[in-house]
C-alpha cells in the first residue's frame, strides 16, 4: 500500500506500518515491522484482552468488586472506577465521570493475577501473546503502559480483534460497545471530550474532535494510541486494522500527522475494493 509509505514522512528514526483486513491477510506494511517498540498504552488493550479471556475462563467477573470502594472490573476496564491518572487513588465516585487511569489498569490486572493465582505478565503471555504467535511481544511492567511489540505481532492481535478466535465474538462485541454512555472526559493529547466514549480497554472514535483517527473513520472505528508514538485501530466499515509503530513520543507532530496518514489509508482500501 502506497499510503503506508508516509511514515517516512514522521520525524522518527524508525518507524514501521501494517494493514490487516477483515480476514487476516496484510494488504500491505512499510518499514521493519519486526523491530521492537515499546508501545505506551497500546499495551492496555492486550492487558484488556487478557482480562476479558480471565472472564471467559470464570476467573473474574465483569461486575465483581475490584479498585476502589463500589468499583468493578467493569469500570475498571472502561475508565470509570474514579481512579485519578496515575495515583492509587480515588477521585469520584464509580461511573461518574471518564477518567483515564494508568492506575485503573494496574489495579485490573493485580486483580486478574490474584484470582488465577497467575502474575498478570504470565497471564497475558499464556492467554493472549501465545496463542496468537505473538512472540516478540513482552510485558516488561505496567500492565498500562509497559509492553513491547512488533507491528508483525500487532497485526496478529489486529487480526483477533477482527475475527476473533480466543474470544466469543459475542465479548469483544461488548468490549467495542460504549460503557456508561455520554460522560465526558479528557482524551489525553486531545482535550476535554463532550462523550468520551470507551469500551472495555478500548477507546471508541464515534463523534470526538480533534481525534487521532481520520476524519473519514467511521464512528464505530475502535482501538488505541500510546504516547511513545504508537497506534493500533480498527474500522469496522472499512474491513481492516492499522498498526503504526515509532519512536517519536507523542506530540504535535503526531496531532498533525495521523489523521491524514488514516485517511490515505482509508482511501486507499476504499479504491482497492472498488476494483
Amino acid at each position: 500500500m502506497q499510503s503506508l509509505a508516509l511514515i517516512e514522512n514522521w520525524p522518527a528514526t524508525t518507524a514501521a506500518a501494517a494493514v490487516v483486513r477483515v480476514d487476516g491477510t496484510v494488504a500491505g506494511s512499510h518499514g521493519p515491522t519486526s523491530h521492537r517498540f515499546p508501545l505506551a498504552s497500546v499495551t492496555k488493550p492486550l492487558t484488556a484482552y487478557a482480562v476479558l479471556v480471565a472472564y471467559e475462563e470464570g476467573a473474574v467477573e465483569l461486575d465483581e468488586p475490584a479498585g476502589p470502594e463500589g468499583s468493578t472490573v467493569r469500570h475498571l476496564l472502561a475508565h470509570t472506577s474514579g481512579l485519578a491518572f496515575d495515583e492509587h487513588r480515588a477521585t469520584s465516585a464509580p461511573g461518574t465521570r471518564r477518567l483515564y487511569s494508568n492506575a485503573g489498569f494496574e489495579a485490573l490486572a493485580d486483580h486478574v493475577a490474584k484470582a488465577t493465582e497467575i502474575p498478570f505478565a504470565d497471564y497475558l503471555r499464556e492467554a493472549v501473546l501465545e496463542p496468537l504467535g505473538m512472540s516478540s511481544t513482552s510485558l516488561e511492567g505496567s500492565p498500562a503502559r509497559d509492553g513491547v511489540s512488533t507491528v508483525d505481532d500487532l497485526v496478529r492481535f489486529a487480526a483477533e480483534l477482527q475475527a476473533p478466535r480466543l474470544l466469543d465474538a459475542r465479548t469483544v462485541l461488548e468490549a467495542m460497545t460504549v460503557v456508561h454512555p455520554g460522560l465526558s472526559g479528557v482524551l489525553p493529547g486531545y482535550g476535554h471530550q463532550r462523550n468520551n466514549d470507551w469500551g472495555l480497554g478500548f477507546e471508541i472514535r464515534d463523534t470526538k474532535s480533534p481525534h487521532w483517527t481520520g476524519g473519514s473513520s467511521s464512528p464505530r472505528t475502535f482501538g488505541h494510541f500510546g504516547q511513545s508514538g504508537t497506534f493500533l485501530w480498527v474500522d469496522p466499515d472499512a474491513g481492516a486494522a492499522c498498526v503504526a509503530l515509532s519512536d517519536r513520543a507523542f506530540g504535535s507532530w503526531a496531532v498533525d500527522a495521523w489523521p491524514p496518514f488514516t485517511d490515505a489509508v482509508l482511501a486507499e482500501l476504499r479504491r482497492d475494493s472498488a476494483r
